[in-house]
């Protein structure tokens, strides 16, 4: 079992042991890629946990960009958080139906923010739903809740940084899709994007620091899996994905081993697919 750490992960038990407490914020941030034909709001309605708040990361995002659920400007994160009733001095929790997909996402975000009293619950939903604890199918009530945030900008990376730091090789760029897109030999979900990675990038499927149950491996596990595959773990590194939301768990995963010199390529694979005139290699 992971050791509890609100700041990064916490247990099933643990957050059982909390539901009550009243400056805890629990919120469900399921999200699913098309192909898995889910509806993330639809089992939030139908059941989530007690007081948990629908944290919808399609609509909570910079919707002038062209790319998918890119950060949130300040001020969006700010308005909606307010009205959620998540606020200054909350300890939260994030989960996803998923087990651990999406809602190291969200935790990214708030880190962005500038807000480190947040965890992602390990295991997430299908953990809760299968130990038996308790679920409701009501959403909570919600109050205005104030809430001030400081943008850390070194937590994000851009295209241009990602394409200097590829070519200069000062950090470790690290893939969280599969072995076969990383290669090159199974095609993007998403229409138009070319096949393959980043130069000078490696590959860390986000499913080799999870265990059977979709909780987080152990910190010297997770160390183990970065080595083995080839990531310098001196260098700062830049996590990337497809969309950005499985990249955080990497992120999640370095935080989690004490390694705090990284940051998360937004755009990932979305962004640097659709652009020709970017290298891409592949193998």
């Amino acid at each position: 079992m992971a050791q509890n750490d609100p700041r990064t992960l916490v247990s099933t038990d643990w957050l059982e042991a909390h539901l009550k407490d009243p400056d805890l914020r629990i919120l469900d941030a399921s999200w699913y890629l098309p192909e898995a034909g889910r509806n993330a709001k639809a089992e939030y309605m139908a059941s989530h946990i007690p007081g948990a708040r629908f944290f919808d990361i399609d609509e909570i995002s910079d919707q002038r960009s062209s790319l998918p659920h890119m950060a949130p400007p300040p001020e969006k994160f700010i308005s909606r958080m307010r009205a959620m009733g998540v606020g200054d001095g909350h300890q939260v929790v994030v989960y996803d139906g998923a087990g651990l997909f999406s809602a190291a996402r969200v935790w990214w975000t708030f880190r962005l923010m500038g807000k480190t009293d947040v965890a992602v619950l390990d295991g997430g939903f299908p953990k809760w739903a299968a130990e038996g604890r308790p679920v409701e199918d009501m959403p909570p009530i919600l109050r205005d809740r104030h809430i001030t945030v400081s943008r850390q900008a070194h937590l994000v990376k851009d295209v241009t940084q990602v394409a200097s730091a590829s070519k200069l090789g000062d950090y470790e760029i690290i893939d969280a899709r599969s072995s076969e897109r990383f290669r090159g030999e199974a095609a993007e979900p998403r229409p138009g994007l070319r096949s393959g990675h980043i130069p000078n990038s490696k590959s860390v499927p986000f499913g080799r620091l999870l265990n059977a149950d979709k909780t987080m491996k152990s910190p010297m596990e997770i160390r183990g899996v970065f080595e083995d595959a080839g990531v310098d773990l001196r260098k700062p590194a830049i996590t990337s994905c497809g969309s950005g939301v499985t990249a955080a768990i990497l992120s999640l995963a370095m935080e989690r081993i004490g390694k705090t010199d990284h940051s998360l390529y937004d755009g990932s694979w979305s962004e640097w697919g659709m652009y020709g005139d970017l290298k891409v290699a592949k193998g």
